[in-house]
């Protein structure tokens, strides 16, 4: 059920996400894509939260989500996956639509063998990141979009 002044909030999930569970599992987990979903709906649900959660490996597709959150969201969760490094076509859309972001990564990028996954173009212009705990960043970054919206509400 949806009540005035709940807090509304676009999870988007970027390129090979939809994979978890078969890619790489000692490093993003042994959840499936659908379970981490479920996850955070359940999460929403808890928080009384409103999710619209979506997912794609085309940037361009990304960038029209996000334009179509502009008037709905009161926050974006993105892992942005391999977006993270190089999409500035995602940064601009995300500062474009003028929403708090929260990045989500479910390994710690910084801390990962390749230099490249040090860098993200994304997190300049983000509220915050909340980075390596798995499935739960998701969750953790849920509770951290209610409070703060919350906050400036009152």
């Amino acid at each position: 059920m949806i009540r005035p002044g709940m807090v509304r909030v676009a999870v988007f999930h970027g390129a090979n996400i939809n994979l978890l569970g078969v890619r790489d599992p000692d490093v993003y987990g042994k959840s499936t894509f659908d379970e981490v979903n479920r996850r955070i709906k359940d999460q929403a649900d808890q928080l009384d939260l409103e999710v619209k959660i979506l997912q794609s490996n085309h940037e361009g597709a990304i960038i029209d989500a996000i334009h179509d959150v502009m008037d709905w969201a009161d926050v974006i969760i993105i892992n942005p996956g391999a977006f993270t490094h190089y999409s500035y076509g995602i940064r601009e859309a995300l500062a474009a639509v003028r929403l708090p972001v929260i990045e989500v990564h479910l390994s710690n990028i910084h801390s990962r063998p390749e230099e490249w996954r040090h860098h993200s173009v994304i997190s300049p212009i983000t509220m915050g990141q909340v980075i390596g705990f798995g499935g739960l960043s998701y969750l953790l970054a849920l509770q951290a979009a209610k409070a703060m919206i919350e906050e400036t509400r009152t």
